[in-house]
């Protein structure tokens, strides 16, 4: 067994070299006692099919059996439905496939800033400590007991009775005199169904803050970065690999609010550009999210850039000073011809070399990544524009955009 795998005996071993951002947590134990887990996170069809069946079949069930599955007296039936459809049967699998998808991306991340000799021998207990100090967030036993008392306390009692459900007679709840009751069907919902879909979401948040903790930590140590590495990052370029994983995150969480517009502009009256600003700010704030942790190796990188152009402009003084004097200046026999010359070659790798240093980002990310995060976001939103806008009109419109 490898360092650091989790066993149901010991729990996962703290182990920089194998380094999970998933693999750990009372949830994670209970789930693996459970055989819902396997080693490397296998299993990912059992998992995904326990949490949907325990989350919307008995919604199901109950529905059919009130009459509220396709009709009755409800304006809003369990089926049509489409925020919750979209919560159980998309969100909670995407949130369930990420978790593999994170672990397997993120694995190696950690390790590669030993591989790559980026940790100085010098500051190596403080990146242990970090990593350590991390695993240990991971297996809180204490953070998902206030995560579930965060769900049930704020999310259901006051987000989901006062804020975010509609305000219609629906399949989960009818109106009263004392102003709604809950339907069985609501009952489950409510204490259940809704409260397993705010857990997992919440739960990758708080992965998320320790995953972006640990990467402030790491970039307060002395890093060595190499101003010359073709990455342009001074050698962090290989952290750029992270967003990928949270791709599955960036359409589940699009897909939280994909859902939840289309209930409002199908039940509610409402119009997709009625919501634009509230997309943008999702849009921003998620691509943040994921790509914010990243930038606090802006300073490191910029230090080395600084550090790098004069040190290699210096050398460069020295190196075209001698070429010179070699070469033009009489240094060298008439006989003597440039072509073929390694001083020439020497002249212009150095030039690439400090092409490269003048060129080196401000942070491991380019724009096509932060791109390929915001457009994650956006897909799960680009159906609604068939409410505004005919298909035909529509395709036409993406036709023309990739021309």
């Amino acid at each position: 067994m490898k360092p650091g795998a989790f066993t149901p005996d010991n729990g996962p071993a703290l182990d920089s070299q194998d380094f999970s951002l998933v693999q750990g947590g009372p949830l994670f134990q209970l789930l693996y006692r459970a055989h819902l887990y396997g080693d490397g996170l296998t299993l990912l069809q059992r998992r995904v099919l326990f949490f949907s069946t325990v989350a919307w079949l008995p919604l199901l069930v109950f529905s059919a059996v009130g009459g509220t599955l396709l009709g009755g007296d409800t304006a809003i039936p369990f089926l049509k439905d489409v925020d919750v459809q979209v919560k159980f049967l998309v969100v909670v699998p995407l949130l369930i496939i990420a978790e593999l998808v994170v672990h397997r991306f993120l694995h190696p991340i950690v390790a590669q800033f030993l591989k790559q000799d980026l940790i100085p021998q010098s500051q190596r207990p403080r990146f242990e400590t970090a990593v350590e100090s991390a695993l240990r967030l991971r297996n809180s036993v204490l953070a998902e007991v206030l995560l579930i008392a965060f769900v049930y306390g704020v999310g259901i009692l006051v987000v989901w009775r006062h804020y975010t459900g509609l305000n219609a007679a629906t399949w989960y709840a009818t109106p009263s005199a004392g102003g709604t009751t809950l339907t069985p069907a609501g009952i489950w919902y409510g204490f259940v169904s809704l409260p397993i879909f705010q857990f997992l979401a919440l739960r990758w948040i708080y992965r998320l803050l320790i995953w972006a903790r640990l990467l402030f930590q790491i970039s307060r140590l002395d890093l060595n970065l190499v101003p010359t590495h073709p990455d342009r990052s001074g050698g962090l370029g290989f952290l750029s690999n992270v967003l990928y994983a949270f791709i599955a995150l960036a359409l589940a969480y699009g897909a939280v609010l994909s859902g939840n517009l289309a209930s409002r502009i199908l039940y509610a009256g409402a119009k997709l550009p009625d919501f634009k600003f509230q997309i943008a700010a999702a849009v921003i704030l998620l691509v943040l999210i994921f790509v914010g942790p990243l930038l606090v190796f802006g300073g490191q990188i910029a230090q080395a850039k600084r550090k790098g152009l004069l040190e290699y402009g210096a050398l460069a003084q020295h190196y075209v000073r001698d070429f010179d004097t070699k070469w033009l200046r009489g240094g060298v026999s008439a006989d003597d011809s440039p072509l073929g010359s390694e001083d020439i070659q020497s002249l212009a790798d150095l030039a690439n070399s400090f092409e490269v240093i003048r060129s080196m980002n401000m942070a491991p990310v380019a724009i096509r990544d932060i791109v390929l995060v915001a457009v994650a976001v956006l897909a799960p939103i680009a159906p609604l524009m068939l409410t505004v806008m005919p298909i035909d009109q529509l395709l036409k419109l993406v036709l023309g955009l990739l021309k």
